[in-house]
């Protein structure tokens, strides 16, 4: 962890070399995630409620899903920019470095600009909390806690995979930003409006709605079940075939000879 920690403060020095350009892109980051908070406003100008979830709700919908994603991808950039790492050679010298190839990987980028989503999210959440009509009890806050802590290592685990699939292609392939990008921007809305199959699909396969639907029900009392609170901690079984994915690839890797 300390070590860990040094890289963060590496990261986060190089990024305020340039301030003005960190505190533009920040901005820039926030305001591109703005223009979907205004599509969900608008939407609901028009429509009540969506499958019967009303605006508050569906914010916080929306929040835990672009919270889970923008701390995913800030401390796990370097996932999303594997297919760099190896097509330059960088990766040849994680190979014989005496540390852990995960860490290695985690630790060698971390885009902080990216948290300009993030800081939307916490200003989402603090409009959607009161105005959602959940009743805040224990277990309740503890259900939010599990939705976003285990959304972003949900979403990790994609990146753990496309990561995985470099090994193979060296470029990075685009149809996973359906399930990364595409599972934020779908996520603004509850899994079920998509259709049964979707749901379904988000529920065994790629494992989003565990961590976004089913303890949204809870929260909502929709479910009285105890057993919808923990569900987010399924979720993270998905990490298990990410993981042994990503090692799959790595037996597979030859050097791209850079």
């Amino acid at each position: 962890m300390r070590l860990y920690m040094k890289f963060f403060s590496m990261h986060l020095k190089s990024h305020m070399q340039y301030k003005l350009s960190f505190f533009l892109t920040l901005l820039g980051q926030f305001i591109v995630s703005f223009t979907v908070f205004v599509s969900l406003y608008f939407m609901f100008l028009r429509f009540n409620s969506v499958e019967g979830f009303v605006f508050e709700q569906t914010l916080l919908c929306f929040a835990v899903v672009l919270m889970a994603f923008s701390i995913a991808e800030t401390f796990g950039r370097g996932f999303d920019l594997f297919p760099h790492m190896l097509g330059n050679g960088e990766f040849d010298r994680v190979l014989v470095r005496p540390k852990n190839i995960i860490f290695q990987v985690l630790a060698s980028k971390m885009d902080f600009t990216l948290l300009g989503r993030l800081f939307q999210s916490v200003l989402i959440f603090c409009y959607a909390i009161p105005n959602s009509g959940v009743m805040w009890t224990w277990d309740k806050v503890l259900t939010l806690f599990l939705m976003v802590g285990c959304g972003s290592l949900i979403f990790f685990s994609l990146f753990l995979i496309y990561a995985g699939f470099s090994f193979f292609t060296v470029e990075g392939l685009e149809f996973m930003n359906i399930f990364t990008d595409g599972g934020r921007e779908f996520g603004r809305y509850p899994f079920s409006i998509y259709g049964k199959n979707v749901l379904m699909f988000l529920t065994f396969v790629v494992p989003l709605a565990l961590f976004q639907y089913y303890p949204l029900l809870y929260l909502l009392d929709r479910e009285q079940n105890v057993f919808f609170m923990f569900i987010p901690l399924i979720g993270l079984l998905f990490l298990v075939p990410s993981y042994a994915f990503f090692r799959i690839g790595l037996r597979h890797y030859k050097s791209t000879g850079s």
